[in-house]
């Protein structure tokens, strides 16, 4: 049953690249695949495994600006391949910021982490099927859609304090706000792996399905939403999330604050080797 299901999603997925190649905006490693009213994003980056790789980033802005200007689409539905959902910052990425920070010129490494609320700035209504593992800065990216679906089997954490620096891309803000105060608060700061059946267990009000049904469970509710009047989606979207815009710029300006401080520690940049490896 659970083989017929997948093969189900696949061909889901494969008949609309089929039907809409033409429409769609196709990256190296991210896709933006139309299929009527709804916008589908596949992250693949398979060299990197979907962590902030240079054109993971470049193409994932790219991609929402295609949508901002598609005024075909209704709502926007992001999932990404096999195991993996998003999975932060790369190792390269953490040393360049920690080695800037300590050398006083990270305000515009900093400044560059601009793409991790592209789902909330998008107008659309944005779905994250978060069908694989979602990590530190990849789960805060995921908690920034209007709706999230999680997969039981899946393992999601805010790994940051892991590394030994406090957690950034407004990370602080979106975990507890959208999984729960309590259970977000002990994610940051135990940086443990959580399957999406434990936070299913502790109450996590998001929708946690079987994995292999998360993206049809998506592709439902977005079939759903795209029934709706375009106009009524921006203007309630817009609504719902006046007072996420409205703080969120002072949560990350404190976050980079923290930043400042803790990304300085000699332990964060060994930890940082130690912990990705050679």
């Amino acid at each position: 049953m659970h083989g017929v299901k997948l093969c189900h999603i696949w061909m889901i997925t494969q008949e609309g690249l089929k039907q809409n190649r033409k429409e769609a905006a196709m990256g190296s490693v991210i896709k933006l695949v139309q299929q009527g009213e709804i916008g589908i994003v596949i992250l693949e980056d398979r060299e990197y495994k979907n962590t902030f790789s240079k054109t993971f980033v470049k193409e994932l802005k790219e991609t929402f600006g295609e949508i901002s200007n598609n005024m075909k689409l209704k709502v926007v539905l992001v999932h990404g391949y096999d195991n993996y959902f998003c999975c932060g910052g790369t190792k390269e990425e953490l040393v360049e910021l920690s080695k800037s920070i300590t050398n006083g010129t990270g305000e515009v490494a900093l400044a560059e982490l601009d793409f991790f609320d592209l789902f909330i700035r998008c107008e659309l209504p944005v779905i994250a099927a978060m069908q694989g593992h979602a990590m530190g800065g990849g789960l805060s990216l995921g908690c920034f859609a209007d709706v999230i679906v999680l997969g039981e089997e899946c393992v999601y954490n805010a790994v940051f304090m892991k590394y030994g620096f406090t957690p950034g891309m407004g990370a602080t803000y979106i975990i507890p706000r959208k999984l729960g105060e309590a259970l977000g608060n002990e994610m940051l700061f135990t940086a443990q792996n959580y399957y999406g059946s434990d936070l299913k267990e502790r109450g996590a009000p998001v929708k946690i399905v079987k994995k292999q049904e998360v993206i049809e469970v998506a592709l439902s509710i977005a079939r759903e939403l795209a029934e709706r009047p375009r106009l009524s989606l921006e203007v309630l979207k817009e609504h719902l999330n006046r007072q996420i815009k409205k703080e969120l710029k002072d949560v990350v300006a404190r976050e980079n604050a923290m930043h400042r401080i803790t990304f300085t520690q000699p332990e964060v940049q060994n930890k940082i080797e130690e912990l990705f490896g050679n």
